[in-house]
């Protein structure tokens, strides 16, 4: 499966909802005065607007894989130092006081040599902090995954089904207890409130559907997909009295100090 585009104007149109994780990281990482900041995964550049308001002294680099949202980061922040590379094969120059990863490494595959190698990029005294998404369980991806598996497209979907990591936080913890000082965790179930169901399709349109709407390619099939997957999430996410739906959207937080 080719990897697909990403729309750095549609990712933004939840701009709140997106970056409340980046600074609810950033403000648990107990560094007084990081020198050096690498964001990987910094997409249009909000988690890196984060990153500069909390430490203004630092020197941050933003780095990301898609043209599409460096063009994006550099149009809002030019003075930024963007970098375009995969996190795969990301090594960086020297140690960063502060490695922060924010919604980006579930799109990357091998967490059992990625997780140690980033950690391995951290200066001594400093932090690898990341945040994922922990909602694979939800009633969005379950319907996802279920109408994928419809025979029309059924043989397209396989790499569009695995194309999300994610593990338990023990999983993590195994992984960087033996390698560093000490590790935070938690996890946060945000409530978004959203104007309605297709509010929840259009938040997914900007990141877990990416690869599903990649692999059926042509736009009838994409439609169809998407009727089906709004036709089942209105029973999932049923209106409130006003008329809103909640969208529950858990998350996974873990920070390494070295």
């Amino acid at each position: 499966m080719n990897t697909p585009s990403w729309d750095a104007q549609l990712y933004l149109r939840f701009a709140n909802e997106r970056t409340q994780a980046a600074s609810d990281l950033a403000a648990r990482v107990q560094l007084a005065s990081p020198r050096g900041i690498v964001d990987l995964g910094c997409g249009p550049g909000n988690s890196t607007a984060v990153l500069r308001a909390r430490w203004p002294q630092a020197r941050i680099s933003g780095v990301d894989h898609s043209a599409e949202m460096l063009a994006e980061a550099r149009r809002t922040y030019p003075a930024g130092a963007w970098f375009q590379t995969d996190i795969a094969g990301w090594t960086a120059d020297q140690p960063y006081d502060l490695v922060y990863s924010n919604a980006a490494l579930q799109w990357v595959q091998g967490h059992a040599q990625l997780i140690p190698h980033l950690l391995a990029q951290v200066a001594d005294g400093g932090a690898l902090a990341v945040q994922m998404p922990a909602h694979s369980g939800s009633p969005l991806h379950l319907r996802m995954r279920q109408i994928a598996l419809d025979a029309r497209w059924r043989e397209r979907m396989g790499g569009a089904i695995n194309a999300i990591v994610e593990e338990p936080p023990a999983y993590y913890y195994g992984l960087l207890a033996p390698r560093c000082a000490r590790v935070e965790m938690w996890e946060t179930e945000y409530i978004h409130v959203l104007d309605s169901a297709a509010g929840i399709l259009d938040f997914a349109r900007g990141t877990a559907l990416r690869p599903y709407l990649e692999a059926l390619g042509n736009a009838e099939d994409q439609e169809r997909y998407l009727g089906l997957l709004a036709d089942a999430i209105v029973h999932d996410y049923p209106q409130q009295a006003d008329g809103k739906v909640l969208f529950p959207f858990r998350r996974l937080f873990f920070i390494a100090y070295r």
